[in-house]
Formats: C-alpha cells, sequence, structure tokens
C-alpha cells in the first residue's frame, strides 16, 4: 500500500483542510510565522476542490479531521488538551474528538459482539445500550450480565477500522520520507522511525485482548494507589474486537461546569492526575498513555477514574532514572547536572561542548520558574527546545516518544482543571522519592544482587563457559586441549569464583 496513490492522500489532507476553513483557522491558532503560513496556504489553495466537505456543522479544524479519518482524529485528540499550544477556543472545539464521534449503528455491534463472543447477546448480557461514548477506534456501550446484574461497559471495535488506519499510516510514512529528502536538518529527528512507533502503538490498540491485558496489570500495579478507581476485565467476555470491562460512573474531566457543581476542587484534581502519572510511569514503569479528558472522570468521592487501556506505555528502570535525574536537575535549576546526564546516556553526541548545552537548558528551563502556569506559552518553550536539540545534534529517541507525548498531555489535562498548576512544584515530591529509592547507595547495591541473581542461574555452566572463552581468546596454540592436571586447576579456580560471586550475591540479598 505505500506507494504513490498516497500522494493523493497528501494532497487530499492540505485541500480538506483549506476547503472546510481549518487551515486559516489552525496556522493562526498555533501562531505559525508568516512565510510558513504563506506557503501553506499556496500549497492547498490551488487543489481546494479536491478536499473532503466534511460534516458543515463542525468548527473548521474538527470538521476536517474527522472527515480525513481515524489517525487524523488521534492528533486531534492530543491537541485538544494543549489549548497554550493551539489557543482556549481551538481546544474546545477539538473536545470533541475525544468521545463524541458519530456512532456507527448499534445492529453491527450486535452482531460484532456475537461474532467475536460465539454466542447470543441475550445469553450474556440482559440489557445491552445504544452507544453512550464513540472514538476514532471503537465505541462503548453500556450493559449488564446476564447471570450476576452487574453493570459493565462493552467496547467494540470500528468496522473496517484496521484499514482505514493502514492508509493513513501509508500516507504519513511517506510524507515522513519526503520530509527527510527535501529538509535533511530533520532527520535528526527521524521521522520515519517516529511514524514506525506510532504504528505500532495503533495496531497495538486494534487489539482489544491487548488492553485487556494491560488493563489487568495496570490495576495490579496501582492497587495500592489511593483516590483511583481502575475498572476491572472480564477476560472471558472479550476478544480481538470487543472488550468487557466494569462499568465506573464519574463525572468527565471535560466537564469543568459539573466537576464545580459537585463541589469537586478542581486544582486538588489536576494536581492528582499528574502526581499519579509520575508515579506510574516511574515507579512502575508502566503507564496510561492516553490520558486525555475523554479517558478521565472523577468519582462523586473525588477519585480519578481512568480506563480505556488501549495505549499504554513502558520504560526500562535505566530509562526511568535517566528520564528522574533530568526532571530534578530541572526542578533544582541544575543545569549542568542536566547536561550531564544527557551525555552519559548517550543523548547528545560526546564531541558536544557540555558546558555550552548546560547554558542552552539553563535558557529553556529558567523561564518557567517565578512565572504563571498561565504566561507559559509551550508553543514557544517547545519551539526554542527544537533549536537547542537541532544545535547539538540530538536524535529523537523513539523509545521515550510515548513518555513525551503523554506528558504534554497529563500536563494539557491538569491544566484545564487549574491554569496556575504548577507542575515542577507538583513533581518535586514524586521525583524526589524515586531518586531516594533509586538513586545512590542502596540502587546501586540492589543492582548488583539483581546481577548475581541472574548469574546465579548460570553458575553449573560457568566454568565451563570461562575455560572455552579463555582457550578462544589466545593464540592458534592456545586453541590445542588443555593437559588435564592443566584443566583440573583451571577449572578448580573458575569455579571457586563463581561460588565467591554466589556468595556475595546471597549476603548482599540478605542484606536487602
Amino acid at each position: 500500500m505505500r506507494g504513490p496513490h498516497n500522494f493523493w492522500r497528501l494532497v487530499r489532507t492540505g485541500a480538506t483542510f483549506e476547503r472546510t476553513g481549518a487551515m486559516t483557522v489552525a496556522l493562526e491558532a498555533m501562531e505559525v510565522s508568516p512565510r510558513l503560513r504563506f506557503a501553506a496556504r499556496l500549497l492547498g489553495r490551488p487543489f481546494r476542490w479536491l478536499g473532503l466537505k466534511g460534516d458543515p456543522s463542525l468548527p473548521p479544524v474538527t470538521r476536517a479531521l474527522t472527515a480525513l479519518g481515524p489517525a487524523y482524529i488521534k492528533f486531534g485528540q492530543i491537541l485538544s488538551t494543549r489549548p497554550d499550544i493551539v489557543g482556549v477556543e481551538l481546544a474546545d472545539q477539538m473536545k470533541y474528538l475525544q468521545d463524541q464521534l458519530p456512532p456507527f449503528p448499534v445492529t453491527e455491534a450486535r452482531a460484532a459482539v456475537e461474532a467475536e463472543l460465539g454466542q447470543p447477546l441475550g445469553a450474556v448480557f440482559s440489557s445491552f445500550s445504544e452507544p453512550v461514548a464513540a472514538a476514532s477506534i471503537a465505541q462503548v456501550h453500556r450493559a449488564h450480565l446476564a447471570d450476576t446484574g452487574e453493570a459493565v461497559a462493552v467496547k467494540v471495535l470500528r468496522p473496517g477500522i484496521e484499514k482505514a488506519f493502514r492508509k493513513d499510516i501509508d500516507a504519513f510514512y511517506l510524507a515522513a520520507r519526503w520530509i527527510e529528502i527535501l529538509a535533511p536538518f530533520s532527520r535528526r529527528l527521524r521521522p520515519v522511525d517516529v511514524i514506525e512507533h506510532f504504528e505500532g502503538v495503533v495496531l497495538g490498540e486494534l487489539d482489544l485482548r491487548l488492553e485487556c491485558a494491560s488493563a489487568a496489570e495496570f490495576a495490579a500495579n496501582t492497587e495500592k494507589d489511593d483516590a483511583l478507581v481502575v475498572p476491572r476485565p472480564f477476560w472471558g467476555l472479550s476478544g480481538r474486537t470487543v472488550l468487557t470491562i466494569g462499568w465506573a460512573d464519574g463525572i468527565g474531566l471535560n466537564e469543568l461546569a459539573a466537576i464545580e457543581a459537585a463541589g469537586i476542587d478542581r486544582a486538588a484534581l489536576g494536581r492528582r492526575v499528574l502526581t499519579l502519572f509520575l508515579n506510574h510511569a516511574l515507579r512502575d514503569g508502566f503507564f496510561h498513555a492516553d490520558m486525555h479528558q475523554g479517558n478521565l472522570k472523577v468519582a462523586a468521592d473525588g477519585s480519578l477514574v481512568v480506563y480505556d487501556f488501549g495505549i499504554m506505555g513502558r520504560i526500562d528502570e535505566y530509562t526511568r532514572r535517566v528520564y528522574a535525574e533530568i526532571l530534578m536537575g530541572f526542578i533544582r535549576k541544575d543545569y549542568r547536572r542536566v547536561a550531564e546526564v544527557h551525555f552519559e546516556a548517550g543523548y547528545v553526541p560526546a564531541d558536544r561542548d557540555v558546558e555550552e548545552f548546560a547554558r542552552a537548558l539553563r535558557a529553556v528551563g529558567e523561564p518557567i520558574f517565578g512565572m504563571e502556569a498561565n504566561r507559559i506559552s509551550m508553543a514557544r518553550l517547545l519551539a526554542y527546545l527544537f533549536e537547542v536539540t537541532e544545535k547539538f545534534g540530538m536524535e529523537t529517541r523513539t523509545e521515550l516518544i510515548l513518555l513525551q507525548r503523554t506528558m504534554v498531555v497529563v500536563e494539557g489535562v491538569a491544566r484545564s482543571l487549574d491554569p496556575h498548576l504548577n507542575m515542577w512544584e507538583v513533581a518535586r515530591p514524586v521525583v524526589e522519592d524515586y531518586i531516594r529509592h533509586n538513586v545512590g547507595p542502596q540502587a546501586v547495591l540492589r543492582d548488583l544482587a539483581r546481577t548475581v541473581r541472574v548469574l546465579a542461574r548460570f553458575g553449573p555452566k560457568l566454568p565451563a563457559l570461562a575455560e572455552a572463552a579463555l582457550i578462544n581468546a589466545g593464540n592458534p596454540a592456545a586453541t590445542a586441549r588443555p593437559q588435564p592436571q592443566r584443566r583440573f586447576w583451571r577449572r578448580l579456580w573458575l569455579g571457586t569464583g563463581a561460588v565467591a560471586v554466589l556468595a556475595l550475591g546471597v549476603a548482599i540479598g540478605a542484606a536487602l
């Protein structure tokens, strides 16, 4: 599918934005430079007649994105959480994309459930409602279990959604390749790798069995978290195209007036959203990576309800430590340490100057502190960060894309609840607690104990493996089979070393 026909999709994208009036609105909201604004209009206007009409009742940008398809809708969902980038008015318009898209007929949903579960709908559910929410990939119905009467949410994939997503992604690949050709400086950002990462995430979201597994793992990780509700998945009533999960009542986080009317502290709720995300990312290394307002509710007692586990992020322990040290460096205004961490992790080429990089980071970080959150232009901040990364040759880290994107979304959600929220102040105790337990002497001992436990599994093989390595590493004469006497002493020496390593591991394990 990745062929010249994708040029048509890219042309139609620009034409659709032009025809719906979204081009002008989007460029002005994002404060694009006059030169780029002129270039975009010049490329889009001649093909205006080729654009999709969309739903005239919707605002221009929302109209264009819904007409273009699910991948574009996903992009709009992200932007809907960033009023500081696209403006308050445009962000409010695009909240429609989170869970208010046109549903497909309930008859099709019923047929899909019966086909997936292999039995009549009435044998499983005593009731099955019309769609209560519809998003880019699936829609949700409220139902009751036939045997217990428990209320559940049944998520059903849109018919033909995988084919539609593949078409959009193919066009994105083409755009990424042309960006690399026409703008060589962009190659360090690895646009093709970014699209490849996006493809993997989206295709994973199209298999609801994986979402069921993610929901179960997330629930297990967070069962001790205060003021957090994670609905329980039902494995026997779920499959590739259908997911059944416990029903959770609450007020959507995009319903600000209703939250205030319920007497819920919006500022405290905003802090909780950010705190929980950081805890899950740093403590567990497994976090909800689609935390827009459409996937969050607040219960009557103020607890945060999280659902829709189609996109989850996972980061290894080393990356978590790097991320925590970078955050802590910014919080403490220790830009030299932030720069050193970037170099130690290999994020910045070793031939660059660490002092210059630290100075550039200071120029990014200092304007954030001592300023009201609602006065910070994230668009300008991101533009300056782009200049810094370009200057120092930093490449895009695909393993961090989901974390970075989610951080942007979560901050947007938190600030929609409390425009004066300072993310650095909220993040500080979480990051400090993580560093206290995971960076330092205690962490070193714990890492050593884990290493020894891994080596212990290979204990019986260590002498033979080491002996073979020593024989093959020498000169040709050394590859000859050793004499029995020499072999005996070598094995004795290696065996003694293995025992010593294991003993050390046991001692460390006992101490911890």
